[in-house]
């Protein structure tokens, strides 16, 4: 006698059962009646929205950075003293927040920023920095050619800003910018 071992697809229901630890499932029952919404509708949210699967700071963080600047939020990278193992007690978190070329980078889009509590990663204080992206196959500039050396992504939109980041590093292999030192600080320079 033969089995139909064939694997028959159907559609997906979007319904599916969970099993999380109980005091889990108690917070998120509390902070979706806190939100004023369904248990489903608040995990279902929260899911969605970028920056879900890290760490509380960084979720904090990428939150913010897409509430501020929504649909045109291209990407979140560290960089700066804290990506390169050289931070100290006093150093804060420096962090690229890219936007769309369509969003004007102005006072503004700090200020903002900062009516909002300080937000802190890992003991350190949040530092934005508003940018766009470098034009494709442009000489970048010397804070893009730390980025791009030192730089986390923490957060993108597609594969935008690792595309760019490794073609700035192409940029550095091939010689076209370099980076010197001088009084103990880093600058790059354009090759000759």
């Amino acid at each position: 006698m033969s089995r139909d071992t064939t694997v028959r697809e159907s559609s997906p229901s979007g319904r599916f059962v969970l099993r999380i630890d109980p005091g889990l499932h108690g917070a998120l029952r509390s902070a979706a009646r806190a939100a004023a919404t369904s248990l489903n509708e608040y995990c279902a949210r929260k899911l969605a929205s970028p920056g879900a699967w890290l760490d509380e700071e960084a979720s904090d963080l990428i939150g913010r950075a897409a509430r501020l600047l929504g649909e045109s939020l291209v990407g979140v990278v560290a960089f700066g003293s804290w990506t390169r193992g050289e931070s100290r007690a006093a150093s804060d978190f420096d962090v690229l927040l890219i936007a769309e070329e369509c969003v004007p980078i102005t006072r503004e889009l700090y200020r903002r920023w900062d009516s909002e509590p300080a937000l802190h990663w890992r003991g350190h204080e949040v530092e934005p920095h508003f940018v766009h992206l470098p034009a494709e196959g442009a000489v970048p500039s010397g804070t893009w050619a730390e980025v791009a050396t030192d730089g986390v992504v923490l957060h993108e939109r597609g594969l935008e800003v690792s595309e760019r980041l490794a073609g700035i590093r192409g940029m550095i292999s091939a010689g076209r910018i370099s980076r010197r030192r001088a009084h103990g600080q880093s600058y790059w320079v354009r090759a000759g």
